[in-house]
């Protein structure tokens, strides 16, 4: 018998949802911003399944360190 690997899904960030946060005013500096970097980041993976906080908590990083820039 084969032991099934767990697969893990990201239905919250979808592409569209990806583009509309990216477009939209609003989204500046919010939980969109993240979600679409951790999309990016997801995406250049290769979209495997299960790093998704690990990628949501790179992402926040690389935003905070944005902001604080001058």
């Amino acid at each position: 018998m084969t032991k099934s690997k767990k697969k893990t899904t990201n239905d919250a960030v979808t592409p569209a949802v990806h583009r509309a946060a990216r477009s939209s005013p609003r989204a500046s500096g919010t939980n969109a911003d993240i979600a679409c970097r951790a999309y990016d980041l997801f995406l250049t993976r290769g979209a495997e399944h299960g790093h998704d906080v690990d990628d949501w908590v790179q992402a926040e990083r690389e935003l905070q360190y944005v902001a604080s820039k001058p």
